[in-house]
Order: structure tokens, then sequence, then C-alpha cells
């Protein structure tokens, strides 16, 4: 077991035991939380040192510094100074290192909390360009939620406990490489786990997202100076991050160029804080906390005047599966849905969220987005919408995946991969339903797998009860009707029975049988009969008889 992982495993079991009668999906937001101001608070120590603002000295703490050195009417110039480079500030008496004294002194309070994540509220206004990107990212931690304890006292007591446990683990290896990401992760997939069907809301396993992220990087130009990516349901950001990993010095910075959009609030607070906890910097993330279909973005200047860009370089999406909409008649005329003959019913909301993303799509990049199997034969609008993505030749792959690899849900679904523009008109179908582990609580994708799938996409080569590279005529005759069984053909005939030896078979067995019966009767025969056992005994030797 690795470091992160031992850590990972250590921090949930003691997240356990504290959170007592505190839903999972609840408890989450106090321990990512925590884990993520001392991870602010941290970087801003790094801050002073690598610029040389502050230095320990005299057997002071950076932290002791910064306490004597910003009070009075340089507290606000060192507050401004720091807000304008890391976008965010915190002030001495605010500090991770300050609260961990104060709690090993045995003299903190709730008001420390409390004042803690009002004043980083407050100091995030500071630096107007990163507003969008820390205002607000602490407020589902409710510091008088009363399953937290039944009084001031009780609930003091549980924050302490949690800023404890956050403390304990370093945030680097042995080798000083960076954990902190692989354990955020890590703990966002248990309380996935732990929530349910909540969890589709906000975590798409890790094995899934490799299968998008490789898709879409397959057709990336890796020569290019700079990447952009896009998911416009980005539930905790964790679909994005996978991405990057897939583009060689993604981790750079300045390298690639994350944006995102979510409903939930909860959930896009979870995912700015997941971004920059794996080392995304907040000039290089632009997320949006807003409804996808409703509202459409990127579309036009940011608060600073600048002009998004609409399209990118790789959209990737799991988006809710058959979700309600509004479909309106108006909607026809938005410039995502107008060319498609017909608008996603108002109870499936799948191929809205598909056009939403395609139209964001650069001209020469590559859509992944997971989709419930329905999209592929459901008729009426839907079927205008598939037979206009199939004439214009935007729908690329179709990959059937196991079931159960979601919390959210045991059905199967695909993975549709879509481009812009193609010369050709074909449609690549691979069914890998049956190609996963099956584990305790959910089924999961093994790397030769995700591997298998990879390789079939690149190669666009029919294999043998696995995949079939179908042409615009088969389609068609097929009515652009795209389940796949229609194209994969993975019936296994039954091996040819051998009568002969299946005969043999039936005489031993009836051999066999007769022998026992006659070894039972005999022991039945020597038995003692008495008046009790007389019916009994006589019933057994019917029953043979009669046989």
């Amino acid at each position: 077991m690795s470091e992160a992982q031992d850590i990972s495993s250590k921090l949930w079991g003691m997240a356990n035991e504290l959170r007592g009668t505190m839903d999972a999906g609840e408890y989450r937001n106090y321990i990512l939380g925590f884990m993520f101001y001392r991870y602010l608070s941290e970087k801003q120590e790094e801050y002073f040192t690598d610029n040389d603002i502050l230095e320990a000295e005299d057997g002071k703490s950076i932290n002791e510094v910064y306490r004597e050195e910003a009070t009075g009417d340089d507290l606000e110039d060192y507050l401004e100074e720091i807000a304008g480079s890391l976008g965010y500030a915190i002030a001495p008496e605010d500090t991770w290192t300050t609260l961990m004294g104060k709690i090993h002194d045995s003299k903190a309070t709730a008001e420390d909390f409390q004042n803690m994540f009002d004043h980083f509220e407050e100091n995030a206004k500071l630096n107007e360009s990163a507003k969008q990107d820390f205002g607000g990212v602490f407020s589902d931690i409710n510091l008088n939620n009363s399953r937290l304890g039944n009084n001031l006292a009780t609930r003091t007591k549980t924050l302490i406990a949690t800023a404890k446990m956050v403390n304990e683990f370093k945030y680097y290896d042995e080798e000083g490489h960076d954990i902190l990401g692989d354990v955020y992760e890590y703990l966002i997939k248990q309380f996935a786990s732990n929530s349910g069907k909540k969890a589709g809301e906000f975590y798409t396993p890790h094995e899934v997202s490799k299968v998008l992220a490789k898709l879409v990087a397959a057709n990336l130009d890796m020569g290019q100076e700079t990447f952009s990516i896009y998911d416009p349901t980005m539930g905790s950001g964790s679909l994005l991050l996978t991405v990057r990993d897939e583009i060689p010095n993604g981790h750079k910075k300045g390298r690639v160029n994350f944006f995102g959009q979510e409903l939930n609030t909860t959930t896009y607070n979870l995912a700015r804080m997941n971004l920059m906890m794996h080392g995304v910097d907040y000039d290089n993330m632009t997320l949006k906390n807003a409804d996808t279909l409703e509202q459409d973005w990127p579309d036009g200047l940011d608060k600073d005047g600048v002009d998004h860009p609409h399209f990118f370089d790789a959209v990737v999406a799991n988006p809710p599966y058959s979700q309600n909409w509004d479909a309106a008649a108006g909607k026809m005329k938005d410039p995502r849905f107008k060319d498609y003959g017909a608008l996603a019913p108002k109870s499936k909301a799948d191929y809205a969220f598909l056009l939403h993303g395609l139209y964001h799509l650069e001209e020469d990049g590559t859509m992944a987005i997971v989709l419930p199997h329905g999209v592929l034969f459901r008729g009426a609008g839907e079927g205008k919408i598939r037979k206009a993505l199939l004439e214009k030749g935007q729908i690329d792959a179709i990959i059937g995946m196991p079931a159960g690899l979601f919390y959210s849900t045991g059905i199967p679904t695909i993975v549709m991969v879509l481009k812009k523009h193609r010369d050709n008109r074909d449609v690549l179908f691979i069914d890998a339903s049956k190609g996963f582990e099956k584990a305790k609580n959910q089924n999961i994708l093994r790397d030769e797998d995700i591997d298998k799938i990879i390789e079939t996409y690149k190669k666009r080569e029919d294999v043998d009860k696995y995949a079939h590279l179908a042409t615009m005529d088969e389609i068609k005759e097929n009515e652009y009707n795209l389940n796949i069984p229609r194209y994969v053909d993975t019936f296994e005939e039954e091996p040819p029975i051998d009568i002969v030896a299946l005969s043999k078979e039936m005489q031993e067995t009836d051999k066999q049988i007769a022998e026992s019966e006659a070894e039972f009767l005999s022991l039945v025969d020597n038995l003692a009969v008495t008046e009790e056992t007389k019916a009994t005994i006589d019933a057994i030797k019917a029953v043979f008889k009669h046989d």
C-alpha cells in the first residue's frame, strides 16, 4: 500500500468515528473543507518564503513572524499583496498554524472557527479577478449544525477533533512528492461510495474517467502549447483532472486551462477545492455554478471583460441520465440545438447535454460523453437528432460499457465519441460490456479492459464479437437505430452434442441410480420393524416400486 493510500485509509476510519450520526455526504463538507483550508494556509506560508517576503528568524516560525509584522495598518497592505498574487489572503490570527496552536493550548473556541471562514470570505473580495474562484468556497461548512452536537460545547469538541485529524498527516511523502491530491481524491471516492444514489451528483468512477480521458486525448495534437478542457456537468471536477493526466506535461502551470459548469452549489464548491488541491492555479480554471441547459456558457465576456473561448480542444461529460428539462419551443432558436431538427424530450435531456457539449467543441476537437443506451434507439425527437448527427458525420464511435460501474445506478451505459467534422460517415461500435472485474459493491474496469477499448478505438477495425466499423449504408438499413447488438454479434454458438457419448453417460447414470436404490432398500429391509415404523417403511418401498 502506498503512503497516500495508507494515510487515506486512516483518515477515512477516523472520519467515520468522528461523524457519529451525521450522513457521510454531509460530513464530507467538514473534512474536505478543513483539508482545503489547511492547504491554502500552508501555501500562503510557502509564498512568504519563496518570495523572500518573510522568513523564520531567532527561533520564530514564519507564522510567528507574520503575526508580529502584519499588524495595524500594515495588515491591510499584507492582505492586499497576498491576495494579488494568490487570489486569496489569510490574516495572521486565522492561519491554520494559529488555529492548531490554540487547540494545542486548549484555547480554541467555536468563534475561532467562525472567524476563520468569515474573514476568508471578506478577504476573497480583495482580488476582483479571483473572487469567483474563492468566494463562498466554504459556504457548506455549517458550524451550527445540530448533528455536530446538541450544544455549543459538543459542536466545538467535534470541530476541534476534525481539525486535529486533518492536521495529523503530511501533504508530502518521504520522497517529497505531493500526495495531497491523491488523498483528497480517495476521500471523495469513499464519500461517494457511502452516499448511494446521491454519489452520481458529484463523482464519476476513476476508471470510467480514464476511458473518457484517453478517448479525447487520442486525437489531440500533443505538440500544441496549451489545451482547453470543458466539462458542462463537472461534479467534483475529477474528470477534468483525469484528462489533464493524459496530456504530456499536463501538470505544468498554464499548459491546460480548465472550464466547467455545475448546478449543485455544494458540488461546485467541491470541484473548486479539488482542482486547486491537485495543483491547478486559479488563473487556469474558469468554473461556474449554474444550469448548463438553461444558461449556455461560456458565451461572452468574463468578469474582467475578457472574451472566453467558446470552443474547447476536448469536451467530456457524465451528465445525469434522462433528466427533466425545460424543452420550450423557443429553444429551437438556440444555436446549440437549432440545426438538429428537434429538441430532446422534456423527460429525457440526454441529447440536450450532448448537443450543448458538441456546440462548444473546437472544429478539430473530440468529445466523449456517458449516456444511457436509450439514446441509441429511442424515436420521436431523439430519433431526428440522432439521424442529423449521423448525417453530419458527427458520431465517431459508440462503446457499450459494463453494468454496475457507477454508484448512482446499476444500469449499463455507453460512451459516445463525437467530432464536429469528419470526412467519413462510418461509426465504430465496441461492445465492452463483458470486460470488467466483479467487486463487492460495483463492477470495476481493469487496466487491460481500458487498454483494449482504447487500442480498438485507435485501430478502427473489426474485432470478432467485440467491435465493428459500420458503414452509413448499414446504419441506414437499420433505420438509424444504433443499438449495439445490431452491429456487433456477440452470440456464442453452443458446442455440438455428441449423441453417442451422451447416451453412454445416461446409461451409466441409470446404472448408478439402480445400484443406489438397491443398496438403500437393503438397508431399509434390515431395519427393526415396529408398529410405528412399519407404515413409513412400506411408504418408502412403495415410492421406489412406483419409480
